[in-house]
């Protein structure tokens, strides 16, 4: 890999300085986070172009265990804590107007959201007891510790069929795919609990239920958020740190969410027997290599190898050409997936032309 490339995975630290740096000037100042995210980040993309190289079978362990990589995750997680928390120091302490607070509630919940999620999702899938302690700190901070259940058991499962809620179908817009992915997912990892635990002989409402805990975890960093910014500022309780903690959190989700739907949009696994579906490929999730926002997003836009090879670190995901290629980086075709006209008259044609040239290849094989 080289030099190049392996600094631009610093790309994402730059977003929680602009967001300090915002706080300090105040106004409309924080729009230099989105503006960073979903401007600057697609033209950086247009100029820098794509980058289709794969690591070598030669290199790939020298490259997945190279610590550097692990590091910059890890790191992350800290950062992301600690940036909350001096969020709430600022809320607590500084006055903000209406629009301010709602700008910067925007600018941290896309810091936490579109870069937090995405460490958290990397750190999530990994086999250290540490790494995965570190993947769910991040995931308390925007109140979605659920994830890391019904993402790694769930959906990587059932990806691509029916029974999974984050999976997006054909002709099914964005403002229909929240509902069925937020409370689907939600409910998804109840179930996932309760069918883990009733191989146990526990019940579903028993202590090593991991849902219970991720609930009581989220209250009390939010309890705990509310006090001390209660403290800084002396006042009896301080409502609008936890207004504020939600609304970031709801950005981050949300843009979570924006990215779920836009991976697998409309693709499906074939059914080989009554309710049984083939092995995840790398067909079954939407590519995208552009140079800028893979940085940026550790990689996730390689996500046909992602679920194809769920063990492999962001650093070592390869490019697949058979996988159906999203047209722009996720940046773009989220603000895209806003507008669902513009999405179903963008996407549809891409969809079904590469179905057709699936059904050919596999006429052609059989």
């Amino acid at each position: 890999m080289t030099l190049t490339k392996r600094l631009s995975f610093l790309l994402c630290y730059v977003l929680p300085i602009l967001t300090v740096l915002a706080e300090g000037v105040g106004g409309l100042s924080y729009l230099i986070v989105p503006f960073t995210v979903f401007i600057i980040l697609p033209v950086l993309d247009l100029i820098l172009g794509r980058d289709d190289s794969n690591p070598t079978d030669s290199h790939f362990l020298k490259l997945q265990n190279d610590s550097y990589f692990r590091y910059l995750t890890q790191i992350w997680a800290y950062i992301q804590l600690t940036f909350v928390i001096w969020s709430v120091y600022r809320i607590s302490l500084f006055p903000h107007t209406t629009l301010e607070f709602l700008l910067f509630a925007i600018a941290v919940g896309i810091v936490t959201g579109g870069v937090g999620i995405t460490v958290g999702h990397e750190l999530g899938h990994k086999n250290t007891r540490y790494e995965q302690f570190l993947s769910k700190m991040i995931y308390m901070t925007v109140c979605y510790m659920h994830f890391y259940i019904e993402h790694n058991r769930g959906h990587h499962t059932h990806v691509s069929t029916p029974s999974d809620p984050a999976s997006s179908q054909k002709n099914q817009s964005f403002y229909q795919f929240y509902p069925q992915t937020v409370f689907g997912a939600y409910l998804s990892a109840w179930e996932l609990e309760k069918k883990r635990l009733s191989k146990l002989g526990l019940t579903v409402w028993h202590y090593r239920n991991e849902m219970i805990w991720y609930a009581v975890v989220t209250i009390l960093f939010l309890s705990g958020m509310v006090v001390m910014g209660s403290l800084l500022s002396g006042h009896s309780i301080r409502l609008d740190v936890l207004g504020f903690l939600l609304l970031q959190s709801f950005v981050a989700f949300s843009l979570l969410e924006l990215t779920n739907y836009i991976e697998h949009y409309g693709l499906k696994r074939n059914e080989v027997s009554n309710g049984k579906y083939e092995k995840v490929q790398p067909i079954h999730s939407w590519n995208q290599n552009y140079f800028a926002s893979n940085a940026l997003l550790f990689q996730l836009q390689r996500h046909s190898d992602h679920h194809a090879n769920a063990g492999r670190r962001y650093q070592t995901l390869r490019h697949f050409e058979e996988a159906p290629q999203l047209p722009f980086g996720y940046e773009v075709m989220i603000l895209i997936a806003l507008f669902p006209p513009l999405w179903f008259s963008m996407m549809n044609p891409i969809l079904e032309s590469w179905e057709k040239k699936k059904s050919h290849e596999e006429i052609h094989s059989s």
